[in-house]
């Protein structure tokens, strides 16, 4: 882990403003959510969410975290309403988490960590590909899902299960019918705010929109993310924890809430 980014000590978040410039940007995530701060919207419209089980189109681990993607090329999987206008496919949902149970989501409330964040990557379909519009100020749409100790969820277990195929960096398995409408919670209250992509490049493209309502994770199940690697095949082996970067400065921006 040497070279390029990562989360380690040479080359984890404190160092990556060294290549990534934009990383003390105006609007960098994720941030730290002070639910008193918030200020309720009225405008702000529901979440409609509407997934195609059949797009589901494999599992990877990319080195940084594991990701399933999803085919894109048709508004199949989209999530439309919210703070957003316009259509926004989904791309790929990935997680991270911490070594224990007691950190590992990147956004926090009111300074409280959890376990593990999901992360839903959509892309604003008024520009042509997921190539061109993840550098637009409007160009990426994510919804963040908190992970909370508690009961085992048997609807992420069939994430967790297909993990044993891609423990190392670079390993990709098949992985499909899957609807990750599923694994969202009951409620789909959120916080909304202009920020970032909370990996390199860093892009200040991103509308975050963070539920509220945690879902469900035992801790035997977080102890399957923790058997994931960084580190490809024959090197050695290097845990893949703490794979979250720390709350950035709000530097004045209004997170807005659906709910009062």
């Amino acid at each position: 882990m040497s070279h390029g980014w990562g989360y380690g000590p040479t080359n984890g978040p404190d160092k990556w403003i060294e290549s990534y410039p934009v990383a003390d940007g105006p609007r960098q995530s994720p941030i730290n959510i002070v639910p008193k701060e918030t200020q309720y919207d009225s405008s702000l419209k529901a979440l409609k969410l509407r997934y195609n089980p059949s797009d589901a189109n494999g599992l990877l681990n990319n080195g940084h975290s594991f990701q399933v993607d999803f085919v894109d090329d048709t508004d199949s999987s989209t999530l439309t309403g919210g703070p957003i206008t316009g259509t926004y496919r989904l791309r790929q949902f990935h997680f991270h988490w911490g070594a224990s149970d007691d950190r590992g989501s990147e956004h926090t409330v009111n300074g409280i960590n959890f376990p593990c964040e999901l992360h839903l990557v959509h892309w604003n379909t008024k520009y042509p590909s997921f190539g061109e519009a993840v550098d637009k100020p409007d160009g990426l749409a994510v919804v963040g899902v908190f992970l909370k100790i508690g009961a085992a969820n048997p609807r992420l277990q069939k994430v967790l299960d297909a993990l044993d195929v891609v423990t190392t960096k670079g390993k990709q398995t098949s992985f499909s019918n899957f609807d990750p409408k599923t694994i969202l919670p009951g409620s789909l209250d959120y916080w909304t705010y202009e920020g970032s992509l909370t990996t390199p490049p860093l892009l200040e493209s991103v509308t975050w929109i963070v539920l509220k309502e945690p879902i469900s994770v035992s801790p035997a199940q977080m102890a399957l993310f923790r058997k994931l690697l960084f580190t490809k095949e024959g090197e050695a082996e290097c845990c893949m924890v703490n794979n979250y970067r720390p709350p950035q400065p709000i530097k004045g921006r209004q997170v807005r809430a659906s709910f009062k």
